[in-house]
Parts: structure tokens; sequence; C-alpha cells
């Protein structure tokens, strides 16, 4: 493990960033228009047009060909409709439109998750908190340990088959996420006070449950079978698609977390230097960075979450500049070098921080808004 330090930024320089970033993010609030509105119907359109080729396909599922090609127009219409569209709508990045059917408000996405919980727990939680250990509860979704500051217990010896089911049921994962099972386990949280969140759990689940494997399947008539596993063939693509993206964006190696004491009473500057630092980007060609959301620009999401995900690219090399200019850290990668980072985190994390010869708990040197760079 190599360690980097990092500046220490004056309050004068991160109100600087501030200002920077502020004025980045309005230039693109005041440049929307036809462009980007043009760009969302054009990828609505090749979705609905996807999929519809998909299920029609997956009528002639008898016949090996169609069956591939019904299934591989289905899974990239769930990722479109999950990444591009879904993700981006609701964080309002479309709201200005005023087009109901782009509202954040109202738009839900064909997965098990209810916008409203994720909604609660992405919007506001993740991105308000991000990568604060304790408040932040993406860091391991409850379920993994992918920080050293997360405290090692034998439980977190299973590391590698968690985040391989999570890979496998992202959907479900995501959906489940809100129940906050570790605080329910803790103590911290009544089974009463999930009644909201489980009512619209449940009528999510059962509604995409049915249409997927039920409904869909039933209108092929004796290809019910062959067009469940055709379903299935593609939330699983999806799935795995999702996770690795996600994950790719978040704890590759180089990406810090940070504790709820050093992040106290943080400034707009200092808020957009822990979505920097908390973050990393995936190098790609524009079909790649359409077909992730644009969350292969994490960094830009992190510091802009409610501006068109189209405009990430176009802002990157600017973002990119200013973190050189203050002396930090902007990490990106390709995409298998980020995701082997990843998967060796994850393998790395499930072992006791004594069997690699650290002390328990963050490596030292890394608290303090000048902490040191972790880089596995």
């Amino acid at each position: 493990m190599t360690v980097t330090k990092l500046p220490k930024l004056s309050k004068a320089q991160f109100d600087s960033l501030g200002r920077e970033l502020d004025d980045l993010r309005q230039r693109v609030i005041d440049d929307l228009g036809e462009a980007d509105r043009k760009y969302i119907y054009d990828v609505v359109k090749v979705q609905r047009t996807l999929e519809v080729m998909g299920r029609g396909l997956l009528f002639a599922g008898f016949f090996p060909p169609a069956w591939v090609l019904g299934v591989t127009a289905l899974s990239v219409s769930k990722i479109l409709d999950n990444m591009e569209i879904g993700h981006n709508v609701m964080h309002g990045q479309y709201d200005w439109m005023r087009d109901p059917a782009l509202n954040s408000k109202m738009f839900d996405w064909d997965t098990v998750a209810p916008a409203e919980n994720w909604k609660h727990s992405h919007n506001y939680i993740h991105h308000t908190y991000t990568n604060i250990l304790g408040k932040d509860r993406d860091i391991g979704y409850g379920i993994l340990r992918m920080d050293e500051g997360q405290k090692w217990n034998p439980y977190y010896l299973g590391n590698p088959v968690y985040a391989f089911l999570l890979m496998a049921f992202f959907q479900w994962g995501v959906m489940l996420h809100d129940m906050e099972t570790e605080r329910l386990i803790s103590g911290e949280k009544k089974w009463s006070e999930t009644k909201a969140v489980r009512q619209r759990m449940w009528q999510k689940g059962v509604k995409q449950t049915l249409k997927d494997y039920v409904l869909f399947p039933a209108l092929t008539g004796p290809m019910f079978l062959t067009t469940l596993a055709g379903n299935a063939t593609a939330n699983l693509v999806r799935n795995v698609w999702a996770f690795s993206i996600i994950f790719c964006g978040h704890f590759p190696s180089g990406v810090q977390t940070f504790t709820e004491e050093e992040t106290a009473n943080e400034s707009r500057g200092e808020w957009y230097y822990r979505q920097m630092l908390g973050s990393a980007n995936i190098t790609g060609g524009p079909l790649f960075h359409i077909m992730s959301g644009n969350l292969s620009h994490q960094i830009e999401h992190h510091l802009f979450p409610d501006i068109p995900a189209r405009r990430y690219p176009q802002i990157a090399p600017e973002v990119r500049a200013i973190c050189e200019k203050y002396g930090l850290p902007y990490n990106t990668g390709g995409f298998s070098k980020q995701l082997a980072s990843v998967f060796t985190k994850i393998v790395r994390l499930a072992l006791p921080d004594s069997f690699w010869g650290r002390p328990s708990g963050p490596p030292a040197g890394t608290v303090g808004k000048g902490r040191a760079m972790r880089a596995a």
C-alpha cells in the first residue's frame, strides 16, 4: 500500500474552489436547451424500441438466434432505463423541461426498487453524506466491508460471497437497502418505523415480479419458460452491469472516506472537495458513457447530480483542470483496471487488518482535510 500526501487547502482556497465549481455549474444550467431535450427524447425512443424488439423476438424463442437477439435487446433496454434514463431523471436532471413523463417526482423505473425509497436513500442520504463513515450507507450497502474505517469482524470473511450475490441480485439489494437492516439488527431502528418503506417495497416488488415472470411470459403462450428465462437473463445482465459501474465509481483504489468530525460545518468548497476525493471515473468511448448513464463520470456526477449527465463528458476536462490547479487527484482509469481494483479491495477487506500487518481501523495519517491518500 502506497501513501502520498494531499496538499492542505486554506480557507481562502476552499472558498475559491467552491466559487469556481459553482460558476461551472451555473454556466451549464444557463446553457441547457434544445440539444439536451432532443438527447433525452432520443434515448427514451431507443430504449422503448429495444424493449419492443426484445419482447417481440422472445415470441420466437424456440429459435435460438431469436432468443439471443431478444435477450440482448431487452438487456440493453433495461440498462438504458436504469442508468441513463431512470437514475438521471429521478435526480431531477430534466425537471426544467416540465414534461410529466420525465419529472423526478412522477417517474418510476423498470426495477423492483420503489422510486420514492430510492430517492431518499440515494439522492438525499448518499449525495448529502457522500463517503462519510457512519452516515453514507452506500459504503458497503450495509452488507460489505469496503473501507478500513469499518471495524472488521468475522462476518466480513464472506465479503466476496456477499459481493457476488449483491451483483447478481442488485435490483433487490437496492430495494432492500432502504430497510436499513443493519440498524434493525443493532436495535437502532424499530420494525414499526419501516412500515411505509415496506409497503412501497411490497407493492413495487409484486408488480415488477408479475410483469417480468408471469405476464410477459404468459403472453408468449407455449414459449412461457423460454420468455421467463429471457427476462431473468436480461435482469441479470442489467444487475451485473449496474453493480460494476456503480462500484467502479465509488470503491476503487484511491477513493477516500471521511469522518463525521472532519466534515462537520463544512463549507461549499469543502463539500465539493469531498465529492472529488470520494469518487472515481472510468475512461471509455461515447457508447460506453451512455450505457453507464454517464456514471463513468462519477466525479462530475457527485459534484453536479442535478445537471443532465450528457454534460459530464463536456465539463470533465475543466473539472480535471480545477483538480490540478489545487493539487487534488482526479481518479480515473479504464474499466478493467477500476473493476480489478474494486474486487481486490473486496477480497483484501474480507480479512482482518492484522493479517496484512496493519493496526485495526483507518491507516495512520488518513484523518483531516489534508489527509493521506490511500492506495490499495
